[in-house]
């Protein structure tokens, strides 16, 4: 089972539910990646809990109005499939609306922050 793929269906069930919040379990992978998509401006925040005795990250979603500001998410890079890129071939998503991110040599990233890192790596998913 896809640990990652779960964590991004969660969020994205949770925003066309209209959910504030979302939680699933803690890994340092998914925190990184949900601290990507707070710098993004995607999510609200994200804190780590304890429930029954096991860590729990739970994501605030972030809403304009009514309106999710998650629209789709899409796994690329699955664990019966890789997908690399590297930086020459890291084009903008949608026309510079959405974002692919990246796990990296120098940590998760999105496709901007990995140009200009100069680094490509495993094409983790897109958002928009």
């Amino acid at each position: 089972m896809d640990s990652i793929s779960n964590m991004l269906i969660m969020i994205k069930n949770a925003s066309l539910a209209e959910k504030e919040t979302v939680s699933f379990p803690y890994s340092k992978l998914k925190s990184a990646i949900a601290n990507c998509l707070v710098k993004e401006g995607y999510i609200t925040s994200v804190t780590k809990k304890m429930k029954k005795d096991l860590p729990v990250l739970e994501v605030t979603l972030k809403y304009n109005g009514k309106i999710a500001r998650i629209r789709d998410i899409n796994r690329v890079s699955k664990p019966s499939r890789r997908v690399y890129m590297g930086v020459r071939e890291i084009k903008a998503y949608k026309q510079g609306h959405g974002n692919t991110i990246f796990s990296t040599p120098k940590g998760i990233l999105a496709d901007k922050d990995a140009r200009k890192e100069l680094v490509g790596g495993e094409v983790l998913f897109t958002i928009w």
